[in-house]
């Protein structure tokens, strides 16, 4: 800011410049830390809203960086490695806000999810293993077949 600007402003108008100015500062730090530990899951870099200032300067008051929160079809393990880059990224700031807590929150049910669906796989693959070890068709068409053949 100017020394004529800074003549011009009361002393109650320079408090608020001031505070504006740390507040930019904070939010400008908070959103780069989101964007820093987003793993490449960033959709661009941050927005700001601003606030014009009694000095005519704009100050960042708010922000935000969106994030894609969309689990990986068909890969449950990097929906899991995708879940956790969110959750880090969420909570990346030394005070995340309560947006930041519920992307978070969101992020770790995507984790939960995509681990059941892990889960689910791996069982399957078992099941199927052990069926084939055993002499058991794992092919459940084939399986009717058989059957079929045996009754007609």
């Amino acid at each position: 800011m100017g020394s004529m600007a800074a003549a011009k402003l009361s002393q109650q108008q320079q408090a608020v410049v001031s505070k504006l100015a740390q507040t930019d500062q904070h939010v400008r730090a908070h959103e780069q830390a989101h964007l820093a530990a987003s793993g490449g899951y960033a959709k661009g870099g941050p927005s700001f809203t601003y606030t014009r200032g009694p000095d005519g300067q704009l100050y960042a008051t708010a922000g935000e960086v969106n994030i894609d929160t969309t689990p990986v079809q068909g890969d449950p393990e990097a929906t899991i490695r995708k879940a956790e880059t969110i959750k880090a990224a969420a909570e990346a700031p030394s005070d995340p806000s309560t947006q930041d807590r519920m992307v978070a929150a969101q992020a770790t049910q995507m984790e939960i999810q995509a681990r059941q669906e892990l889960n689910q796989m791996q069982g399957d693959a078992v099941t199927n293993q052990e069926r084939r070890a055993h002499g058991y068709q794992t092919d459940p068409t084939s399986a009717a077949g058989a059957l079929v053949s045996l009754i007609g």
